[in-house]
């Protein structure tokens, strides 16, 4: 392991070398684990006033200057309620699902690249590794849903695994394609790959399935099949009270904020930006990135109705990933002919490299790209709006129907 930042000034400060190695380890684990649990209290109250806003509303504002201390007494409440655990519970599964849960989001934030400098730990494998680490979302549904011994409970939990299984698909296809085009599944190697030009410009199609996919995965609108309450009986958690429930909630909202910060590092440059070479500097350009995603997301949320299993699962099989393996071969074969004609920029091993590629030497590709994905997109417009118009005059003719069987059940009568 090599000893820089803390652990050098520590070094240099005549410390023990394995102890200095240690000391910046334990605070870099700190700091990584920390700050996403700091932050899901702030996002709380943040999706409360965004939600308020949009439906004309208030929002928390007696609890504090601008009602910014309501978290805090939502969780106090939450630390006082009582704990139940049902008897016939198996009882080591019970409590560690909420805590799974959890730990399935935090865990992703130790291969988020903050700045040019500090990044929990820059795996070759990061983009695998947060598809491993947030599938134990899905293990801790599961496991909450079987472990309450509850027939609803499992039911829900059934419905929700089949959710996120389902839309890991076009996720997972949609993070091939920066992976691809950096070369790397090293996530600081994806944010470098942008110096030049964003991923976003390259492959918006892989962007928006990308969106669309992880919005699905944190179980929010239009998806939010987890908390269809007139369906399930509140779902999987129906048996959690206290702590443990709050803390599924918790995982929710930080899951959605990390989802914005995963996209920025993956299709909008990360940290980059003006004056990125300053670590706050390049902090500020990531938070500013994933707030904006992050409330794209909230807009969607409060503004989209909730659809029905039947059409969550249709969308996913039959529009998302056919649409993705399209998107990812055509990209795939594209690049491997624009390397042969040399309009991709290569290192001297001839292997592609856009870390060290300037924004000019990037507008050819970039042009070929983003015109392939609006070709693609164009097929696919006019296909949901065929079929959206067809849904509209079904939906029209069953009315008709309806009306003219209750306007004869009255003449009968």
């Amino acid at each position: 392991m090599d000893c820089v930042g803390l652990c050098d000034v520590l070094a240099q400060a005549g410390w023990d070398r394995g102890l200095a190695q240690f000391l910046s380890l334990f605070v870099g684990v700190i700091l990584v684990s920390g700050l996403p649990l700091v932050t899901v209290i702030f996002l709380i109250w943040v999706e409360r006033k965004v939600a308020a806003r949009i439906q004309d509303r208030l929002g928390p504002n007696r609890v504090g200057p601008f009602g910014l201390l309501q978290t805090f007494a939502d969780l106090i409440k939450l630390l006082i309620k009582e704990d139940i655990t049902p008897a016939a519970a198996d009882r080591l599964l019970y409590n560690a699902a909420p805590i799974l849960s959890f730990a399935s989001v935090v865990l992703i934030w130790a291969v988020v690249p903050f700045t040019p400098y500090h990044i929990g730990t820059d795996l070759e494998i990061g983009a695998l590794y947060f598809v491993a680490v947030a599938s134990l979302g899905t293990l801790a549904v599961m496991t909450a849903g079987w472990a309450s011994n509850n027939k609803y409970a499992l039911l829900g939990a059934f419905r929700v695994v089949a959710l996120l299984v389902s839309y890991e698909i076009p996720l997972v296809f949609a993070l091939i394609v920066p992976v691809l085009l950096a070369g790397s599944m090293s996530m600081m190697d994806i944010v470098h790959a942008q110096a030049g030009m964003w991923f976003v410009f390259m492959a918006p199609l892989a962007m928006v399935l990308f969106f669309v996919s992880s919005q699905a995965e944190t179980g929010r609108a239009p998806f939010d099949l987890i908390e269809a309450e007139s369906e399930l009986v509140a779902g999987f958690n129906i048996e959690y009270s206290g702590m443990k429930f709050g803390m599924f909630f918790a995982a929710e909202f930080l899951h959605v904020f990390t989802n914005g910060i995963l996209l920025a590092v993956l299709f909008f440059g990360g940290w980059q930006g003006p004056l990125a070479n300053e670590p706050l500097i390049a902090f500020v350009w990531l938070g500013i990135k994933g707030s904006l995603l992050y409330f794209v997301s909230l807009w969607m949320r409060n503004t989209l109705p909730r659809l029905r299993i039947d059409q969550v699962m249709r969308f996913n099989w039959f529009f998302l990933v056919p649409l993705s393996i399209v998107q990812l071969l055509v990209i795939a074969g594209l690049v491997m002919i624009l390397k042969e004609i040399g309009l991709v920029p290569l290192n001297a091993q001839g292997h592609i490299d856009l870390a060290s590629a300037s924004f000019l030497s990037m507008l050819p590709m970039t042009l070929v790209l983003f015109f392939a994905n609006v070709l693609i997109a164009l097929p696919v417009v006019q296909w949901l709006r065929e079929n959206g118009r067809k849904l509209r005059e079904r939906d029209e003719q069953r009315t008709r129907r309806a009306i003219a069987a209750n306007a004869a059940g009255a003449v009968g009568d």
